[in-house]
């Protein structure tokens, strides 16, 4: 009995389908082969880094000195926009 064109199609669609799962499976191991082996030195020295730059980041805003008398009082924008109480 002859196949359907309806039965062909669908083999077709089920091979493309395999095809892009084989492609994307060696994408996969690709991408875990180019990975570097130090991830984990890198991650250390990523966050050595974020440090010394919290560090900076709070010596220019003054943060966590004892020596200020209290908190910083910041101005509040009054705008058209403002909800009156």
């Amino acid at each position: 009995m002859p196949r359907g064109r309806s039965t062909f199609s669908k083999r077709q669609k089920e091979q493309a389908r395999q095809q892009k799962q084989r492609d994307k499976n060696e994408r996969k191991t690709q991408r875990k082969e180019e990975k570097p082996e130090g991830g984990v030195v890198d991650e250390v020295e990523e966050m050595r880094e974020m440090r010394e730059l919290a560090e900076a980041q709070a010596a220019l805003f003054r943060i966590g000195n004892d020596d200020e008398t209290g908190p910083i009082d910041l101005p509040i924008p009054h705008g058209s926009k403002a909800i009156d109480r």
